[in-house]
């Protein structure tokens, strides 16, 4: 009877942070924060957004009164955007923040970010992810390279290097004690290319095309 391994479950998210533009000077000690606070910062980069690239990413806003001031004030100077990785990403991201208008937030949540750094309702000084389907595309946005997916941490981990590498690896370390190479290292990666379970099979008998 074969049995299979159900598939591993996933404990840690992303979400996307942006320091803003009128306060990108105060980046090192927001990320100490963020990093004392239980986040990952996954990866990080400097830009600035030419107001139509603001428009594009905030085009859900598009039509609403401080659409125009919201992309001159994101195209003003260079950002800060990150990908913070964590249990419950978005959510814990969303309550550092605070409110989204830094008055109301000075009021009732005045130790959150945005009290802290926010101006006025529309410079609130940094963005989170609404929720997981605006990280991923947002993400994407702002680091259009990245692949988007969860990362196996505990228990999951382990499901998945036991079904996925272990065996491989075991066999390789095997073979590698016994040939005992001058270089070993070399000698593995050349033996786990050689020997992937997964690499792609070449067809010997290429189909015939259609007249």
């Amino acid at each position: 009877m074969e049995i299979s391994m159900p598939p591993p479950q996933i404990y840690v998210e992303k979400t996307l942070a942006i320091i803003k533009p009128d306060i990108a000077d105060k980046e090192e000690e927001i990320q100490d924060i963020i990093l004392r606070s239980g986040f990952t910062i996954v990866q990080r980069r400097k830009l600035h957004l030419s107001p139509e690239h603001c428009s594009n990413f905030y085009v859900k806003q598009y039509g609403k009164m401080f659409f125009p001031n919201l992309t001159a004030y994101m195209s003003s100077g260079p950002l800060v955007a990150m990908i913070l990785a964590r249990h419950k990403a978005i959510s814990y991201w969303k309550e550092l923040l605070g409110p989204s208008n830094t008055l109301v937030a000075k009021e009732t949540h005045p130790d959150s970010l945005r009290a802290i750094y926010g101006t006025d309702d529309l410079r609130n000084a940094l963005h989170g992810s609404n929720d997981f389907a605006a990280a991923e595309r947002e993400i994407r946005f702002m680091f259009p390279e990245v692949i988007i997916e969860p990362i196996p941490v505990g228990q999951a981990a382990k499901d998945y290097l036991n079904l996925y590498v272990t065996p491989t690896l075991l066999e390789g370390l095997t073979a590698l004690c016994k040939e005992k190479p001058a270089d070993p290292l070399i000698w593995l990666a050349d033996w786990l290319l050689k020997n992937n379970p997964n690499k792609p099979k070449l067809c010997h008998n290429p189909a015939a095309e259609e007249p």
